[in-house]
């Protein structure tokens, strides 16, 4: 079978364990697979070229900046990004099929669902709900925004298509492996985030666990995945609390090194004052 003149591109950094599961799921019907490595420590880049890809190594320096990178060096301006945890299924496969059998897609770009698997699972729960994000496009007229954290197609100005069927998550290797994401994650966001108003943050803090519980249980329906779901959601809210908290502590020390320096200035400005006198 003839693959389709299309690029599929995955960012990854020490993924051998699972990597190859979202190559095999691409390699057969793809013309071009590209790997962009970041600075593997095991046997990712190995393990990639054995699944049939064409790996790249470059050094980490954010998501967005290494998305966009991988999308210079696809040898087509159509493009499927999937990431290095993600496996396209066999649904989605006939629905790009098709998509292409019939020429030129009619939108230069197209979202589709992204399902998270639990640990240890298949697949997702019964009417998984988690992220829509745009994965298959056009690179002359979109591109990934330039970003450290949000990695995300920038489509203002273009209608988007939307493909039924999903791709699957297998993002956590454990519950442990979250909390280590989770908390990574945090810092960065912190470091990265706005000036807030304390008021602002108080309000934030009240406010933040319910909101996202509500969020991930409800909205995105992990309330469909039993102990699992509630696990899942229970760990996202209570992250993005803790953000809030950190964001109020690291303020408030601040605050205090800063009350402290102009302490010390006034205390070196009274000794001199009474050197001169």
């Amino acid at each position: 079978m003839t693959k389709l003149p299309v690029s599929c591109f995955i960012i990854a950094k020490n993924e051998a364990d699972r990597i190859d599961r979202g190559i095999g799921s691409v390699i057969d019907w793809i013309d071009d697979v590209v790997i962009v490595d970041g600075g593997s420590s095991d046997n990712t880049i190995a393990v990639a070229q054995k699944a049939g890809a064409r790996v790249i190594s470059r050094q980490w320096d954010g998501f967005g900046q290494q998305k966009r990178f991988a999308e210079d060096q696809c040898r087509y301006d159509w493009i499927l990004n999937i990431d290095s945890d993600e496996v396209v299924t066999p649904e989605l496969r006939r629905e790009i099929e098709h998509l292409f059998a019939a020429g030129v897609p009619p939108f230069v770009a197209y979202g589709m669902q992204v399902c998270l698997v639990y640990p240890g699972a298949t697949k997702p729960r019964y009417g998984a709900r988690d992220h829509w994000c745009v994965r298959l496009y056009n690179r002359v007229h979109v591109r990934f925004r330039n970003s450290s954290v949000h990695d995300s197609v920038v489509v203002e100005g273009h209608d988007v298509g939307h493909l039924e069927a999903p791709l699957y998550h297998f993002s956590i290797r454990s519950y442990a492996h979250l909390k280590r994401k989770l908390d990574r994650r945090m810092w960065m966001s912190i470091q990265r985030a706005e000036t807030l108003s304390p008021l602002h943050l108080a309000v934030r803090l009240v406010t933040e666990f319910p909101m996202h519980f509500f969020k991930y249980y409800i909205i995105r329906r992990h309330f469909t995945g039993g102990l699992d779901g509630l696990r899942y959601t229970s760990l996202q809210a209570k992250y993005r609390f803790f953000r809030i908290h950190r964001m109020i502590f690291t303020s408030w020390r601040a605050q205090i090194d800063t009350s402290q320096s102009e302490d010390h200035s006034d205390e070196l400005i009274s000794e001199c004052n009474k050197r001169n006198h």
